[in-house]
């Protein structure tokens, strides 16, 4: 059931996935769709949106990076501590296809594993590309061994798996495989250029956008993209990659809390 009130539950476990990232698993059953978002409160510091990246029958996880106030605080917690909860939010991908790429960017492939774990069970061929800076940031490295997915590693520097980026693992598959659609979650940069890979060939995607959000079900409008209006929060947050790219925003900037416009940087 969906929840527009925080409900208070303990830490059940806390999980070590790389250098500053954990997961974090509640004992409550949230029912999320693969590429759907709880909002996680934590008291007197923030509630935030994150992606759901452990679910079973009784408990969900959520995969966090030690970037900011909430979230270093968030890695620092230990089981039997509270935090509060709410939703499930935001559409879900669409699992179509009989083979299909899934690309995350740094933390951002956890908001793809439940939709890996689907596709398995659907006995759907799928390859997964994760990347990060360096072999220490890398996380799901056993996860996707034990899961048996097919799971190509990028790193910046080389240290672990292919060098270079997620992007260009990408053009690689889908020039030598036939690929009838890509999820990406990650960097904007990064998911930008997805889009335009698949936009060049004609292959469909879903990418999952993220902004800066209050409530996440639409009431407050601070994840509004462009002058039409759409709420990353209900209209996404995940988009086709041709509805992406046509906001004019994405890839170019995104708003803070405050709403100031902060400006993307770094390489695709």
């Amino acid at each position: 059931m969906k929840n527009e009130m925080p409900v208070t539950v303990p830490i059940k476990k806390v999980i070590d996935e790389a250098n500053g990232i954990k997961s974090v698993i509640l004992p409550y059953r949230l029912n999320a769709k693969p590429g759907q978002f709880a909002m996680i409160w934590l008291p007197g510091v923030d509630l935030k949106p994150v992606g759901v990246s452990y679910q079973d029958e009784s408990s969900f996880g959520i995969t966090v990076s030690a970037v900011g106030a909430w979230s270093k605080k968030i890695c620092e917690m230990k089981a039997g501590e509270l935090l509060g909860v709410m939703g499930p939010y935001g559409k879900a991908f669409k699992l179509e296809g009989k083979n299909i790429v899934l690309i995350g960017g740094g933390y951002g492939a956890a908001s793809l594993m439940m939709l890996a774990e689907r596709a398995l069970k659907e006995e759907t061929n799928a390859t997964m590309i994760i990347g990060a800076r360096s072999s220490d940031c890398l996380i799901y490295r056993e996860r996707v061994k034990q899961l048996g997915l097919k799971t190509i590693f990028t790193t910046d520097d080389g240290s672990f798996g292919e060098k270079g980026f997620t992007t260009d693992v990408l053009q690689k598959i889908l020039k030598e495989e036939k690929a009838d659609k890509v999820f990406a979650v990650g960097p904007e940069l990064m998911e930008k250029r997805v889009a335009e890979i698949c936009l060049e060939n004609n292959v469909p995607c879903e990418i999952s956008i993220e902004r800066y959000m209050k409530c996440g079900f639409g009431v407050c409008g601070a994840c509004s993209v462009d002058d039409e209006g759409k709420r990353v929060c209900v209209e996404g947050t995940v988009f086709s990659g041709e509805e992406a790219l046509k906001i004019r925003e994405f890839g170019k900037y995104h708003r803070d809390g405050s709403a100031l416009k902060k400006e993307f940087g770094g390489k695709k």
